[in-house]
């Protein structure tokens, strides 16, 4: 009982201390997309608070939280407050698909875990956007939702192509796969496609089609404000760190060490990268991307991998 009790308190302890430094990193992620995307447009970015603007977020997470919240006259207003707060906890959530150096702490059904939870996430934005009851917001949800479904699907069939090689469900095995070579070199077009769908899962430019200040404003959150518009944003840029972690753990890497978190950061910039060089994409070329070459592409990979287990299998006989 005492060694089970132990174990309960440690395990809660590995998690409170993922979160504090998820929070953290996730508040400095938007001060180095700031600043990235200052030097990419040959400007000056925030510079004012502190040393080179390094408390900047802090401000700016102060100057969100202490604005006033109102009550929309036709939103639903119960749903118009709760799910942005489903959004965060869904996100936060995916921080449990962390890969702790001890295997116990990580669960052997992890990459379960993560479809569940992904899967989730697109009702939780489909409520934010009927909830407010606006033309934009329901305009920019319905677009979101088509293109996260249409992404997902390409997902989770490189997923399920990784899944079959490694036989496990588990992000450590998977990790411990890639000992003599990373994934990234016999799969590179599946990283590739991997990398174009969670940046589309993300809704980030290019591919941000939720948004548009010349037709949407702001998307699904354009009646947001104040608590409500911070959880959004907080939810948003973990889940850019959160995505940027599977792609090294699933392509990338073989052990839990600084190169690791090295990793996930140079993965960050890359997506930040993205939105201030790459130009917009269309929308009707997005979804034709999906479904006519990326989920083909993906699918041939499946089957080849899945004959090359039966051949592995039988020659082994």
């Amino acid at each position: 009982m005492y060694y089970l009790i132990n174990f309960y308190l440690i395990l809660s302890m590995n998690m409170l201390i993922t979160l504090i430094m998820a929070l953290m990193a996730m508040s400095f992620i938007t001060f180095l997309e700031r600043k990235m995307l200052s030097y990419i447009q040959t400007r000056k970015g925030p510079n004012k608070v502190y040393f080179m603007g390094l408390f900047q977020p802090f401000s700016d997470a102060l100057k969100l939280i202490s604005k006033e919240s109102l009550i929309l006259m036709k939103s639903n207003w119960n749903m118009f407050f709760i799910s942005p707060m489903i959004t965060l906890v869904l996100s936060f959530s995916l921080w449990m698909c962390y890969p702790f150096f001890n295997e116990i702490m990580s669960s052997k059904m992890m990459i379960l875990l993560l479809f569940c939870f992904m899967s989730m996430s697109t009702y939780s934005n489909l409520i934010s956007g009927w909830a407010s009851n606006s033309m934009y917001s329901m305009l920019g949800c319905t677009r979101m939702i088509a293109q996260l479904i249409s992404y997902e699907v390409s997902l989770f069939m490189i997923f399920f192509s990784i899944l079959i090689f490694c036989e496990s469900f588990s992000f450590i095995n998977i990790m411990k796969s890639q000992k003599f070579m990373m994934f990234i070199w016999p799969m590179m077009i599946l990283s590739f496609i991997f990398l174009m769908s969670i940046i589309s899962e993300l809704n980030r430019s290019p591919y941000d089609f939720s948004e548009g200040e010349s037709e949407l404003v702001s998307g699904f959150n354009t009646e947001y404000f104040s608590s409500s518009f911070t959880m959004i944003f907080m939810a948003e840029y973990s889940m850019i760190l959160i995505m940027s972690m599977i792609y090294t753990m699933m392509f990338l890497n073989s052990n839990l060490n600084l190169i690791f978190s090295i990793k996930i950061l140079l993965i960050s910039i890359f997506i930040i990268w993205s939105r201030g060089l790459l130009p917009r994409f269309r929308y009707d070329l997005l979804m034709n991307m999906a479904w006519k070459n990326f989920l083909p592409m993906t699918i041939s990979y499946l089957l080849i991998i899945i004959n090359i287990k039966f051949l592995i299998i039988f020659l082994s006989q």
